[in-house]
């Protein structure tokens, strides 16, 4: 669930909303979308499958399937049984099998196999939402598009450029707050800010974006000194240091209380001074 903690933030500005940006492209250079394709075609189907998935995953799929089905009029003629083992290991296998052969049937049918540059007869295929139109339309095809899924909520929900859990209603916020030429790298950059940095347990020591973001600013994680340094606050740091206790290296603890090896009682001599078979007197 996208997260907005202070009733008193106000979301950002343009201008500040495009220094945010600025800001994760820094810290995200090159930023892209992880699926491996060649074509707008491959896009679509790699995108489908990442549902419920890993990329890296998709990926390791995708390069067996692109072989056996190179375009769309071959995956229309797909049928469940053949293709649900290839895609087994994505998850959702029977629906994603479904919603590949209809996709492609559907694109043989009205556009000739062809993947259109529109985002209403995208969302028309089956299996094909606006997040995976968007997608296709920004990576593949050239037309400006904002993909926004869980990470792209609670990124700019936390940093404050955008709120609420609608992605239509947060893709509509930030394209008019950007240039149409930064909608698909802005996706791309809070995704890999999701995946990397700002998780659902966030790593805000290493966040170049903390100056300008809410959650950081109302404390929720983190306890800024003036040296910049960021330690755990409240519940936390009790817990950290309980936890740092715990761990010590029991040869630390035993230390305290060993006895060098060197020094006995005197009870202990008196034992080792006796002979075998002979009582004190």
């Amino acid at each position: 669930m996208a997260q907005r903690l202070s009733p008193m933030a106000i979301m950002k500005t343009a201008k500040e909303t495009i220094v945010v940006f600025d800001l994760l492209d820094e810290q995200h250079p090159g930023a892209d979308t992880e699926l491996h394709f060649s074509d707008a075609y491959e896009l679509l189907v790699a995108t489908i499958l990442s549902a419920q998935s890993t990329d890296q995953r998709v990926n390791m799929v995708t390069p067996a399937l692109f072989k056996r089905y190179r375009s769309a009029q071959a995956m229309a003629k797909a049928t469940a049984a053949e293709l649900e083992p290839q895609i087994h290991s994505t998850g959702f296998f029977r629906a994603k099998s479904k919603a590949l052969i209809g996709m492609a049937q559907a694109l043989v049918e009205r556009h000739g196999g062809e993947v259109p540059p529109d985002m209403d007869a995208l969302t028309a295929l089956p299996g094909v939402g606006r997040k995976t139109a968007n997608v296709v339309l920004g990576h593949a095809l050239g037309v400006p598009g904002l993909p926004v899924d869980r990470h792209v909520l609670r990124v700019a929900n936390r940093i404050g450029v955008a709120e609420g859990d609608d992605p239509e209603k947060v893709e509509a916020h930030l394209c008019s707050l950007l240039p149409p030429d930064r909608w698909t790298r802005a996706s791309d950059c809070l995704i890999l800010h999701g995946r990397r940095v700002c998780k659902p347990k966030p790593l805000c020591p290493t966040c170049l974006v903390q100056d300008y973001c809410d959650y950081f600013r109302s404390g929720a994680t983190t306890d800024v000194r003036k040296t910049g340094d960021a330690r755990p606050s409240g519940r936390a740091a009790k817990e950290s240091v309980k936890g740092a206790v715990t761990r010590a290296p029991a040869a630390a603890r035993r230390a305290k209380t060993a006895r060098p090896a060197s020094t006995k009682t005197a009870a202990e001599r008196s034992r080792l001074s006796r002979k075998p078979g002979k009582r004190s007197k």
